[in-house]
């Protein structure tokens, strides 16, 4: 079993939806993104164009992270956000491009990426 690890978010959601986030962790975080057809990184990719298409900009934030922590560059990020401006919408990529750019800056201002 896949050690799935916390998050504040997370724990605060599980207070109002505890079978939801139970379910997330077994299923969501413990198999689909555990399946080796796709690396975490694609896996990454795929959530963060679903999550630009529908405009959920709060996961996308996490996704965003995730990403990165998943190999993906900031270059990528933005040229995927580019790429879907075509697809998805200019609004929903411009709204995308100013959350990527608060993780970015925040990331570097932690010094968590360069």
């Amino acid at each position: 079993m896949v050690t799935v690890p916390t998050s504040a978010r997370r724990e605060r959601l599980r207070k109002t939806v505890p079978k939801m986030v139970e379910c997330a962790e077994k299923v969501l975080y413990g198999d689909i993104w555990e399946r080796k057809e796709l690396s975490k990184r694609d896996r990454s990719m795929i959530t963060i164009a679903a999550l630009l298409t529908s405009f959920r900009p709060d996961q996308l934030r996490v996704h965003i992270t995730r990403g990165l922590e998943n190999g993906l560059t900031q270059e990528e990020i933005g040229e995927l956000i580019t790429h879907l401006a075509f697809y998805s919408g200019w609004a929903s990529s411009m709204s995308a491009a100013q959350i990527a750019y608060e993780v970015f800056e925040e990331l570097e201002k932690n010094e968590t990426i360069k």
